[in-house]
């Protein structure tokens, strides 16, 4: 059913009569008691265990966890038991059906909520009748208990929307008690006392879900917030590799240009078939140079500069090392195998990998010393920069870093096909470890 249907009343003319702002508010008002109070009133929502996951609970031991788990069926069954013993002491014959009107309720909060606020609603009156007058009217204190428990459980259970409906037809209930049969007593009765009771109660819960919500809000911004910047930071750092990378095929691109094009005039008396054989390569060059350029030169932004120094490679690592000693860092360097020239995006990614991981130990860990190793193997390169706990680890503070680090070299390894793992030592240190596969022609190659 449309909220034209609703909201609208057909004229004679073809045409709609708009409603008043009051009109659909009422309207929505009465949708919403009959879906909250009416529509599965009565439908199975069993109490979930509580989360032992908070500040205090998680620092329990695993066995004691499973029991205060428990913790919000034993506090509602406990309430219960205090109701029967309110119901059923100093009771005999039918009063004594006090408590165990009172006692079902409060149990029924744990499996059918709504159902229980209709069943606690529709037991006062029958305790009523049931108990003495002069305890009570119109709740009996175990029914008064028994009510306000309901009522507090329930609203937690649901919607301040819902809370506010059920406080609204207590009071119709309270105020159609005093009005209609309280002319035959002569005592006060508990209806102000409970509105007043169950209002604060009920505001309370209220600010709780409130809170709560805010909370969850937050939370979930939060999440957002820090995939948004995971993702800027992957691009980023995809976006510096291509800068790189870049400088690096144009290099060798534009030598392979310039040789074509010079190449015929080493020769004496070059065959016409050479000599359209460079100027193909020498054409293929540039434009491959050239469509290069177009490509990825959206990765550049509007101020970079591509540097006037080569790229570096692993022969510029000592001068790294040195830079970084320099800062205080101890850091010594291991190098096994027999040391070979490799392709350039291997060697620019193996000195950029050791530069974050050193970079990381000097920001994450002040004061500690590092180790570098460096393995030409059969089929690759690898790498392992690992670092000792820093020597005062409860005087660090967090670090300012924007979490590159890992991210970039992973996007390193993962462009050249390699491995890596990054993980605490059983120590307290760091450990990085990478393996860069080259293939043997192009060990060859280069």
């Amino acid at each position: 059913m449309t909220e034209t249907t609703h909201m609208q009343t057909p004229l004679p003319g073809g045409g709609a009569k708009p409603r008043s702002p009051e009109y659909r508010l009422a309207a929505n008002a009465l949708r919403g008691l009959r879906q909250d109070l009416l529509h599965d009133a009565f439908a199975y929502r069993p109490l979930p265990r509580m989360r032992v996951d908070g500040p205090l609970t998680r620092r329990l031991p695993a066995r004691l966890r499973e029991y205060v788990a428990w913790t919000p069926h034993a506090v509602i069954a406990t309430i219960a038991v205090l109701a029967l013993f309110m119901g059923t002491a100093d009771s005999d014959g039918a009063e004594a059906l006090i408590g165990p009107l009172a006692l079902v309720p409060i149990l029924l909060t744990m499996l059918r909520p709504m159902g229980a606020f209709w069943l606690s609603l529709a037991a006062t009156p029958v305790g009523q009748l049931l108990g003495k007058g002069y305890e009570g009217y119109p709740w009996q204190p175990a029914a008064f208990a028994c009510h306000l428990t309901v009522l507090t459980v329930v609203a937690i259970r649901t919607r301040p929307r819902t809370a506010g409906y059920m406080w609204a037809l207590t009071a119709a209930y309270g105020f159609v008690a005093d009005v209609v049969f309280g002319q035959n007593y002569y005592y006060s009765d508990d209806t102000a006392p409970m509105l007043v009771i169950s209002a604060l109660i009920l505001l309370a819960v209220a600010v709780w879900h409130t809170r709560r919500e805010a909370q969850q809000e937050v939370t979930a911004q939060q999440t957002v917030t820090a995939q948004e910047r995971s993702r800027r930071t992957l691009l980023e750092e995809r976006t510096t590799i291509a800068r790189e990378l870049h400088d690096v095929v144009a290099h060798h691109m534009s030598v392979v240009a310039i040789q074509a094009e010079a190449a015929p005039y080493r020769v004496e008396n070059p065959p016409p078939e050479l000599e359209r054989a460079f100027a193909t390569i020498r054409e293929n060059a540039v434009a491959a140079l050239t469509e290069l350029r177009r490509v990825l030169g959206v990765v550049r932004a509007e101020d970079y500069e591509a540097p006037d120094a080569p790229q570096p490679t692993l022969a510029d690592l000592d001068g790294l090392l040195a830079n970084v000693r320099d800062t205080g860092l101890e850091v010594e360097k291991t190098v096994t195998g027999a040391v070979r020239e490799l392709p350039q995006g291997v060697e620019l990614s193996a000195y950029r990998i050791v530069q974050e991981a050193l970079s990381n130990t000097l920001r994450h860990a002040p004061g500690a010393s590092a180790r570098v190793e460096i393995g030409y193997v059969l089929g690759g390169l690898g790498l392992r920069v690992v670092n000792a706990p820093p020597p005062a680890p409860a005087l660090l503070k967090p670090s300012p870093g924007a979490g590159h680090g890992i991210t970039g070299m992973r996007e390193r390894v993962s462009m050249l096909n390699g491995e890596m793992t990054a993980n605490p030592t059983d120590d307290g240190g760091y450990e990085v470890t990478v393996f860069l596969p080259v293939p043997l022609a192009s060990e060859g190659e280069a």
